[in-house]
């Protein structure tokens, strides 16, 4: 119990995660696409050599595994933050939610920028 008393009270809004309901979409996103562009399990990432579409699923794939890539160090740094400053940690928590999504998003359509591939990490050191 001595645990719990050394949370901040505001510690629950750093908790309320919404990063599991972007994996969710993520993840439906690479099942749409695994149908459409016929790329079966166990493949990960499809081959150009078999599949005419390889480079427009690779890229919904590769959306998911950068997020999944960034899920560790998201996680650390938000505790790690909220311990100190739980309200600014959930504001931030939102922002790279909302920049993650974008980046997947960018990825999905193949047209990868350089503002997709620094907002991710950068967001990240905001909290």
């Amino acid at each position: 119990m001595a645990a719990v008393e050394f949370l901040p009270r505001e510690f629950g809004y750093v908790v309320l995660v919404l990063y599991s309901f972007l994996n969710f979409w993520m993840t439906f996103q690479v099942g749409k696409a695994r149908k459409k562009y016929k790329v079966f399990y166990p493949t990960l990432y499809a081959l150009e050599s078999e599949n005419k579409d390889a480079k427009l699923f690779n890229c919904v794939q590769r959306g998911h595994q950068n997020s999944l890539e960034m899920m560790p160090m998201f996680f650390a740094m938000l505790v790690l933050g909220g311990l100190h400053r739980p309200l600014i940690a959930a504001t931030r928590k939102r922002v790279f939610y909302f920049g993650e999504k974008k980046n997947t998003e960018k990825y999905i359509r193949d047209r990868l920028s350089l503002s997709a591939i620094f907002a991710t990490p950068a967001t990240g050191l905001c909290i």
